[in-house]
Parts: structure tokens; C-alpha cells; sequence
């Protein structure tokens, strides 16, 4: 397939039909990790254009529904050239990972601009964080899960570096409930890769292949196509 930027490798499998969500397939398209680095490279420095005004209103809203406290510590995975992490308080400790060099040096840039001192920045792949065990009182993330190569080992290591107690935030684009727009998402998935991220991603199967129960699954911008899906570590 001929991507937007150039020649990429991308598998695209049949849905599998199931009344079980915990065996159906994700997405119609499969993605490798290097792809996904590859891809974000590309857009590093156009991510704000595509990404930027258009999904902020989802961002703000998010940051209030997660009511960090004083010194929080807060993992956000897919931290990309660092537009939210000027979003929150200056009493709390953030990490920030990327797998991306390129979207990292400009989320360094950003808060260098802007005097945020809060934020430390590491590179860092999302399905094998290089954190202990219940390290953080709250991980989140913004506009990462339908990009990832594997979306249930992503939360479940969110999940595992969650302290007891805490929170996991996933907020996120997934394939629509109505028949129509689904089969349109569908049809997008192996198109959408190429600019980061699958348009098909299954929320009901996700949940239940990464056995989570969410207290909490809110709309979020205009038009309201995205979710703030909300988990506690029990």
C-alpha cells in the first residue's frame, strides 16, 4: 500500500465475526512497532496542525475530570511533542514517554518555551514500560490507544505501574456504534494508519480482552466521536 508520506508495510485482516467481544479482532489493520515509530516521525512536525486545535477541547475537559491532587505522581503514555503536559498543575510530578525521538525533542522545545518544569520526558515503548510496579497515582493516555501495535498490552502495562487506588485514563477515538459509520471507519482503518492511528478500534472487545470494567465512559469534543473512558486499580 502507498502511504500519504512514501512506501510503508501495513497487514490488514478480515473482521472476525463474533457475538464475543473478547475474541473479536481489534481493528481490521495490524501495525508493527517500528511502523508506528516510523509514521510518527514523519508527522512530528506537522502533529500540531493535524492533532493540535482540533482535539483540545477533549484534552481540557479531561485534565479537569482527573482532579490531580498535590504531589501526584502521573504517567502520561504517548506524551507526542508535549501539548498536554503544559495542561497540568505545577504541584504534581509527570512522566511523560514517547516512542517517537523526533515527537520528544519537540515536546522538550514546548516546555522549555513555556518554563514547565514539572515534566520529565523519557523514551519509552508503551507495551513494555521500564517502571516498577505501582509507581504512579494516575496514568493516562491522550490519543494513544488506537495507535499502538497492541492496545491491550499498552493499558494492562498502565494498569501494572497504577498504584492501588489509583487511576488509568484512556481517551480515545473508537469505532462507532452505528452500522453505517462503523463500516465507513471500517473501510478508513488501513488509510488512517498512515497518518497515527486506526479509525476502527473496538471498544467493547478492547475492554473485555483487557479485562477492565470502566467505572466511567464519557463523550468528549465536537463532534462527539471520542471517549474519556475512566478505570480505578482495585
Amino acid at each position: 500500500m502507498v502511504s500519504l508520506f512514501g512506501q510503508e508495510s501495513v497487514s490488514s485482516d478480515d473482521v472476525v465475526v463474533s457475538s464475543d467481544a473478547a475474541t473479536r479482532t481489534l481493528s481490521v489493520v495490524s501495525v508493527e512497532t517500528g511502523f508506528v515509530r516510523r509514521v510518527y516521525e514523519r508527522i512530528s512536525s506537522v502533529y500540531d496542525l493535524i492533532y493540535g486545535w482540533t482535539l483540545h477541547p477533549g484534552r481540557l475537559q479531561t485534565i479537569k475530570r482527573l482532579s490531580i491532587d498535590t504531589d501526584d505522581e502521573v504517567l502520561e503514555v504517548g506524551v507526542g511533542n508535549g501539548i498536554n503536559a503544559l495542561l497540568y498543575p505545577p504541584d504534581c510530578h509527570v512522566t511523560g514517554i514517547d516512542l517517537s525521538h523526533s515527537m520528544l525533542e519537540g515536546a522538550q522545545r514546548r516546555l522549555d518555551r513555556h518554563g514547565v518544569s514539572n515534566v520529565r520526558l523519557k523514551q519509552m515503548d508503551a507495551t513494555n514500560l521500564r517502571f516498577a510496579d505501582d509507581s504512579f497515582d494516575l496514568v493516562y493516555a491522550p490519543y494513544v490507544i488506537s495507535v499502538v501495535s497492541d492496545p491491550v498490552a499498552v493499558v494492562k502495562e498502565m494498569h501494572r505501574v497504577c498504584r492501588p487506588g489509583g487511576r488509568i485514563i484512556v481517551l480515545n477515538h473508537f469505532l462507532s456504534e452505528h452500522k453505517v459509520l462503523g463500516r465507513i471507519e471500517r473501510l478508513l482503518s488501513p488509510l488512517t494508519v498512515h497518518v497515527g492511528f486506526k479509525a476502527d478500534l473496538d471498544l467493547p472487545a478492547f475492554l473485555a480482552q483487557a479485562e477492565l470494567d470502566p467505572i466511567s465512559i464519557e463523550k468528549v469534543n465536537i463532534p462527539r466521536i471520542w471517549s474519556l473512558v475512566t478505570f480505578v486499580k482495585h
